[in-house]
């Protein structure tokens, strides 16, 4: 089976159905596919997780990003692994935990977060 490569609107239009496993994980090349549709995100951990960085202005910039990351992934109910290093530079890691790699939800959170005004 493959996976439909979606643009990021329509991404961002989704929502994340809830997964226990038994969903196939994304082949290496429909998630190139896809990432290929989100600006600045990138494949990590040999396929399995996607990842964007960011430089904030200040601390309170990137707590004040988190808390609207955090609003969207409770929302759809899907939580990306959320980093913090040198007062303003974050990044954010998403995969679905209970496939162990990449699947649509990964991609749909990724467009959400994109959408958020900074």
């Amino acid at each position: 089976m493959t996976n439909p490569t979606c643009s990021a609107s329509e991404l961002a239009s989704k929502r994340c159905q809830p997964c226990e496993g038994g969903v196939p994980a994304y082949s290496p090349e429909a998630a190139l596919a896809q990432i290929e549709k989100l600006e600045g995100w990138k494949i990590t951990h040999d396929g399995q997780r996607i990842r964007k960085d960011w430089r904030l202005k200040n601390f309170l910039a990137a707590i004040a990003f988190f808390e609207q990351v955090a609003k969207i992934a409770e929302a759809d109910a899907h939580h990306p692994d959320l980093h913090l290093e040198g007062y303003r530079n974050v990044w954010i890691e998403i995969y679905t935990h209970a496939i162990g790699g990449l699947s649509e939800n990964d991609f749909i959170l990724a467009a959400k977060i994109d959408a958020i005004s900074l």
